[in-house]
């Protein structure tokens, strides 16, 4: 079993990936166990009034309970759409409480990408909320940053001006005030970087940036955003383009800030960065994840290539910035491709069991590699997608952290990031046609309906799957657990809720 704190802690997802690390594990969850998700059934299903955008529709859910509404005392589920409106649902039934469409005064202009998915001029960083002041925080499609109250949808802070407008923003993080997130693909002009906004007086709101590029290279667009450790270092992955520390350029590389200020602090450059460049096998395509071990902070990060490194997260890339501590095997990818859904994509998750051990749990598109890991427990034919467990332990001879292997997974249709709770990973096949050769509206041809999947967190054995219960796929999503319930949500603009057949 999976470890569970002791204490009334409450089951809220408050953000991407549950925290600020991003771990994405649900480590409050006590309802769903291995022995009842076998048992889990849609509970609902809620269709929004929200168009889909090329591959954009819903931002991930986030969840908190005991929520004053007009309707009374209900947990609650956030979501965004692109073309502007945020909604709140009942956690229990699927009603929508209430919801707020932003009014824009400006439109976005042409060129570069603009327009096309990779910059689809709307909403695209999953909301956050903040407890202490009963506000969800998003960015509007202006570039703009609002609260709404939780339990009403009323505008209680901004708009205060944080990104450029129509500009590709990341999952939104917020730690002690201060709300950060990442941009990525020179959208609406906004290089890529850490940009963060002191939310803690509504009437001297300060923003900050650290730039990484001059153009619109090495974008960190991963879904988790920004990845904020507990060591008052902010974090990310970034994508291609040149890397010259002295013009300001830092592609194909893991970059850490410090926090607040956002001063650069430290980087990792894989020796082979150039051949990645070439390759477009940039590190942007997935989230690092931040995590303890024994008595060290650690980063784990790894995309397109399909290799896992394993980083000191107080020294990345130790003196000479291009040292891991661990370099794993590659996992996927034989073909040596960039652009159809193989490799690391979404984000790596963690988390620890009653024993103490930590794990890592890594989803790649496309079969394994063939001389990749050996996992000493299958669960059959993966020749779309897996999710890659491994064990963080100790090399016997230097004491750094290594990955062993300890399962893979059956077959997942390009897997997205995972959560885990008490025991259980929770994983979507998305469904998605990600090959993007050809004309853009290709991707939305040969898609199929996305399924949930529970797995046994020890053996990667599937306890349950949605069948088909889900109607349409999803592009660069996330899942939420809270009080007994995974929530998930489509292209075509549904939120879905599952719960075990008692909740």
């Amino acid at each position: 079993m999976f470890l569970v704190p002791a204490g009334g802690i409450s089951a809220d997802w408050l953000t991407y990936g549950h925290d600020p690390q991003r771990s994405g594990w649900a480590f409050e969850e006590t309802s769903l166990t291995p022995e009842n998700v076998p048992n889990l059934t849609l509970k609902w299903k809620s269709k929004l009034k929200n168009e889909s955008y090329r591959l954009s529709a819903l931002t991930a859910p986030v969840v908190a309970s005991g929520i004053s509404t007009s309707r009374g005392v209900r947990n609650v589920v956030y979501v965004a759409g692109i073309t502007g409106t945020v909604f709140a649902l009942d956690a229990e039934t699927g009603e929508e409480l209430w919801n707020h469409a932003f009014k824009l005064v400006i439109v976005p202009g042409k060129g570069g990408y603009q327009g096309t998915f990779l910059c689809p001029n709307g909403i695209t960083a999953t909301p956050v909320i903040d407890r202490a002041s009963s506000m969800l925080y998003v960015i509007a499609g202006d570039g703009a940053l609002y609260g709404l109250d939780l339990g009403s949808g009323r505008v209680r802070y901004g708009p205060v001006q944080f990104v450029a407008a129509f500009s590709k923003n990341w999952s939104l993080n917020l730690v002690d005030g201060i709300i950060y997130t990442v941009l990525a693909q020179g959208c609406g002009g906004g290089l890529s970087g850490f940009y963060s906004v002191d939310i803690r007086d509504r009437h001297h709101p300060v923003v900050r940036q650290m730039l990484l590029s001059n153009t619109n290279t090495a974008g960190m667009w991963g879904a988790g955003g920004a990845i904020v450790g507990k060591n008052g270092r902010v974090y990310g992955s970034t994508a291609d383009g040149m890397f010259d520390p002295i013009a300001g350029d830092y592609s194909n590389a893991v970059v850490a800030a410090t926090l607040p200020d956002l001063n650069l602090a430290d980087y990792y450059l894989p020796p082979n960065w150039l051949d990645l460049k070439q390759k477009d096998f940039d590190l942007g395509s997935a989230s690092p994840v931040y995590f303890g071990w024994r008595n060290r902070n650690l980063i784990a990060s790894g995309a397109k290539e399909s290799v896992v490194y394993l980083l000191d997260a107080e020294a990345l890339g130790a003196s000479d910035h291009q040292t891991t501590l661990y370099t794993s095997p590659r996992l996927g990818n034989d073909r040596l491709v960039c652009c159809e859904g193989v490799g690391i994509w979404g984000g790596i998750s963690t988390a620890r069991d009653r024993e103490g051990q930590t794990w890592l749990f890594v989803p790649v598109g496309g079969p394994p590699a063939v001389n990749g890991p050996k996992f000493p427990i299958t669960n059959g034919d993966n020749p779309h997608g897996s999710i890659m467990a491994f064990k963080v332990v100790a090399d016997a001879k230097t004491q750094n952290p290594v990955l062993e292997p300890a399962w893979v997974s059956g077959d997942f249709d390009l897997p997205d990031s995972v959560v885990i709770a008490n025991g259980v990973v929770f994983g979507l096949s998305t469904g998605e046609n990600a090959v993007q050769k050809g004309e853009e509206t290709s991707r939305l041809l040969n898609t199929h309906p996305a399924v949930l999947k529970a797995l046994d967190a020890r053996t990667g054995k599937e306890l349950y799957n949605s069948g088909t219960a889900m109607t349409s796929w999803v592009h660069f999503s996330g899942l939420a657990v809270s009080d007994g319930r995974v929530f998930a949500v489509d292209h075509d603009s549904n939120v879905y809720s599952f719960a075990s057949a008692g909740k």
